[in-house]
């Protein structure tokens, strides 16, 4: 099969943008999932980002374009200038797993339609139907890390909730991703995968700053979420673990932060011996060259301002298998 993990050899990739990005009205939704970490939400200013930020954003996006196309990797962009919310994180909206892409239903309202801005390069694409009524979502999480955005009334998650090691999928529930959404993608997986969930390790919000699969036996784990590799589910136990850094904190633009500095730890593979990696990470390069995984060190200045990484601001459309 392909494209059922995240480091066999990058064919094709969508890679976000920044264009138009914006923080949308602050309903039910976004409040609870993307700032229940704010008890007070009174310097949240619902408008485009600044003009700074979009613009070194797209540069940096530009430079790791071009590196991709020099591993020969087909890369394709996102259509729509005029986001609801944005287009910079294309991996949240979809899953890709074998011939299959689902858009998934985001708990977030104002991002449900992201994947059509890439919709025509998506095979055997399933929609599947979100859940928008206001029950679906938690007010007691505000200010409380242990309690989750989503009530279990319907399924409800974001793609980033989810990695892939070929049969075994890993499952963040958080305030992105609720234990109803890990049934209902088993579900549509059906018995061949099986859908693993990790839970009471973070709750803000998607899977890839607390673990990253990459190649197989390996992965790479955030210490301050993971306190040992036997709070993974069982398949994943046996697995090699490189314990991620104390991150080099980049910073964000002031005033607007959307991820903690273990964004840091968000790389990208394009293969199982060569990831992208933030260029000032030193010492998380030293431990993967160490395992023989080359880094490419590029810039993604406003990571933590926009809210994601290398990993984030891609979607694997195809990967194929190195066969020896």
């Amino acid at each position: 099969m392909k494209n059922c993990n995240e480091w066999d050899d990058l064919e094709k990739v969508v890679v976000g943008t920044a264009t138009g990005a914006k923080i949308p009205a602050l309903d039910k939704s976004l409040r609870t999932v993307n700032y229940a970490d704010k008890k007070d939400i009174s310097h949240i200013q619902c408008k485009n980002y600044p003009t700074q930020v979009i613009e070194e954003t797209n540069e940096d996006l530009e430079i790791f374009c071009d590196f991709l196309k020099k591993e020969n990797v087909e890369v394709v962009r996102p259509n729509d200038n005029n986001p609801n919310y944005y287009n910079y994180c294309p991996r949240d909206s979809v899953l890709v797993y074998d011939n299959k892409s689902y858009a998934t239903p985001m708990p977030i309202q104002s991002r449900q339609r992201e994947y059509k801005a890439f919709e025509s390069h998506l095979k055997n694409l399933t929609v599947i139907p979100a859940y928008n009524n206001d029950d679906l979502y938690n007010l007691d999480c505000i200010g409380d890390p242990d309690v989750l955005a989503l009530h279990e009334i319907a399924p409800s998650f974001d793609a980033a909730n989810i990695i892939r090691a070929n049969q075994d999928i890993l499952y963040l529930v958080s305030n992105s991703g609720n234990k109803k959404g890990a049934e209902h993608l088993q579900d549509l997986l059906g018995s061949s995968v099986q859908v693993h969930t990790l839970e009471n390790v973070y709750s803000y919000m998607h899977i890839d700053s607390t673990v990253a699969f990459l190649k197989e036996g390996l992965l790479l784990a955030n210490p301050e979420r993971i306190n040992n590799k036997y709070q993974l589910p069982k398949p994943f136990c046996d697995w090699d673990v490189i314990w991620a850094p104390e991150p080099v904190d980049i910073g964000h633009y002031p005033g607007i932060c959307n991820a903690s500095k273990w964004i840091n730890m968000n790389l990208f593979s394009i293969r199982d011996d060569l990831v992208v990696l933030e260029k000032n990470q030193h010492t998380l390069r030293m431990l993967l060259e160490l395992k023989g995984i080359e880094c490419a060190m590029l810039p993604m200045r406003h990571q933590r301002t926009l809210g994601g990484g290398f990993h984030c601001v891609t979607l694997d459309l195809e990967r194929e298998q190195d066969v020896i």
